[in-house]
């Protein structure tokens, strides 16, 4: 399989690249994207993010539960999300806003695959 180097990519699609090499939360891609697409709608967001998933370069999970073996408490990723699912949670504007309370438990959680890690940067 070929791979494209990170300056192939679009700045859009390098941004959501990086928060997935950051196994970021899905709000923290606006951060890194410009205008107008900072503050695009989770469609127009979802319509980048989705063909990266395709490719199978990103997976998107949850964070869940984790205790440390010292006893201390956590959070780790949880499985994949299927991709039929993420449609209708990437449509949902909650899922690209930061939680109040800094909570991020269960928050969408952008990763990259082992074949998204083979691309040169």
């Amino acid at each position: 399989m070929s791979y494209p180097a990170t300056g192939e990519l679009s700045s859009a699609e390098r941004a959501f690249m990086i928060n997935a090499t950051e196994i970021d939360i899905l709000p923290g891609v606006r951060g890194d994207l410009e205008e107008p697409l900072a503050s695009a709608s989770p469609t127009d967001l979802a319509a980048i993010l989705l063909p990266l998933i395709d490719r199978g370069w990103i997976e998107v999970s949850r964070l869940v539960p984790w205790t440390a073996p010292d006893g201390g408490l956590g959070l780790q990723l949880g499985p994949s999300i299927p991709r039929h699912d993420l449609p209708a949670l990437l449509a949902d504007a909650d899922n690209w806003e930061y939680p109040d309370g800094g909570e991020w438990l269960g928050r969408l959680t952008l990763v990259l695959t082992e074949a998204g890690q083979l691309i040169p940067r």
